[in-house]
């Protein structure tokens, strides 16, 4: 079968390549892709090249397919899973396979598997490490969403606390606590706040600091804090780091006597913002270095008085596993999350390359693609801009507009009939 895809050659080469795929093996599935969200871990790929842990060293003989938050449908299904699926459901997966210790990864490491692709072949791998999900819900973009907020999920579950002279975490974060996402008005960041005002340990306030104010105020307008206090209990704060010359005191100084923060989830990998992150820290403080860093001695300063002292502590997550994906689908069926408070643009796979490479110097949240289709990536709230030389666009805006400004199912539907098909 025919396949087209975006694939990386080396680093800061991505090219969309049509080839032709193999026959699937008995412990394989040839799959449809229809969406994929473009992760920053992916530019952190295209920039390192075979540099990165998870890219092959020969990339530039078997390249490797990009992206890895994918969902679509199953066209054919290996003897060995006959049994188990059928074509025509609809799937995701957890891409994090963690395979008999290897790093290889769908979306980095594979010639043939990967979500910037119309179609392609899930590895035996996947079926063993239970990574495979049947999705039943109406929108692909929910079960490419699901990948990245299991990542936010999966750093609440692997947070964790302590009690003096006891040897045992308590995991999770702390049920009523303060929580601080730092640099969080991003994608990554009102996942991880969505899912704070829904999640099984609530904490009773939430500070979400960002120097942009543009983003802050988006993230306040899909958040508005007193409906959050009414709905769910949780006091809610959006601060600008950026205004203050001291933001450690703003920051600190919302929390009852200076106590401090519980949790701490730090979404940027900038020096002054972990120092920042550490200083908030009240007792027995959890911090969360959430972002990776592409600079291999990238180091920041810690407060280790308060780690000897008072119990302070810092940990880091990289992705989540397949029970936190489960839950994030779960919690997306359910009504409970909206993980569209992260994508602000919606392309098709020949924007896929250059959104990748550029990814950090473009504004907003979550890239979605959508990889049967020919469109450039487009900004939510700037699709009325080209509905002069193209109609279909303010339709798509009318939808955006009637749902908030969030992408949705409908707009989905509209897109995926009224554009060029494959």
């Amino acid at each position: 079968m025919k396949a087209r895809a975006a694939r990386l050659h080396a680093a800061h080469d991505i090219r969309i390549d049509e080839f032709e795929l193999p026959q699937i093996k008995e412990d394989e599935m040839l799959v449809k892709v229809v969406s994929d969200s473009i992760c920053m871990s992916t530019y952190k790929m295209a920039t390192l090249g075979t540099a990165h842990k998870r890219v092959h060293a020969d990339v530039a003989d078997h390249p490797a397919i990009t992206g890895h938050e994918f969902a679509g449908d199953i066209v054919e299904v290996g003897a060995k899973y006959a049994d188990q699926y059928k074509p025509g459901q609809k799937f995701t997966i957890q891409p994090a396979l963690n395979y008999k210790g290897s790093m290889d990864s769908p979306g980095y490491s594979y010639e043939f598997c990967g979500g910037d692709a119309t179609y392609c072949i899930l590895p035996h791998e996947v079926f063993d490490c239970g990574c495979f999900l049947v999705y039943e819900g109406e929108a692909y973009y929910e079960a490419s969403l699901a990948e990245p907020m299991s990542c936010s999920i999966g750093a609440f579950h692997a947070a964790y606390h302590t009690h003096m002279g006891v040897y045992q975490h308590d995991m999770g974060i702390k049920e009523g606590g303060n929580l601080a996402i730092m640099a969080g008005a991003g994608p990554m960041g009102l996942g991880a706040l969505t899912y704070a005002l829904h999640c099984d340990r609530r904490p009773g306030m939430v500070v979400v600091t960002d120097i942009n104010e543009d983003r802050l105020a988006r993230a306040s307008q899909l958040f508005p804090a007193d409906e959050v206090k009414a709905e769910t209990g949780v006091e809610l704060h959006f601060v600008n780091t950026g205004t203050t010359d001291d933001p450690v005191a703003l920051v600190r100084g919302l929390t009852e006597n200076d106590k401090g923060y519980d949790d701490v989830l730090c979404y940027a990998p900038v020096a002054a913002v972990v120092k920042q992150s550490s200083l908030v820290l009240g007792r027995d403080g959890c911090l969360n270095f959430f972002a990776g860093p592409t600079d291999k001695n990238f180091c920041a300063e810690m407060n280790f008085y308060e780690v000897h002292y008072g119990s302070t502590h810092v940990m880091g997550t990289t992705g989540g596993n397949t029970a936190d994906m489960v839950e994030s689908l779960d919690l997306t069926a359910s009504g409970n999350i909206d993980p569209a408070v992260m994508v602000t643009h919606v392309g098709g796979l020949d924007a896929a390359p250059a959104t990748t490479i550029n990814l950090p110097k473009i504004p907003g949240g979550k890239k979605l693609i959508y990889t049967h289709i020919e469109m450039p990536l487009v900004a939510l709230d700037e699709l009325r801009e080209h509905a002069a030389g193209d109609a279909r666009y303010g339709e798509l805006a009318d939808i955006v507009d009637a749902h908030n400004g969030l992408w949705n199912p409908e707009a989905e539907r509209y897109l995926l009939s009224h554009w060029n098909q494959e």
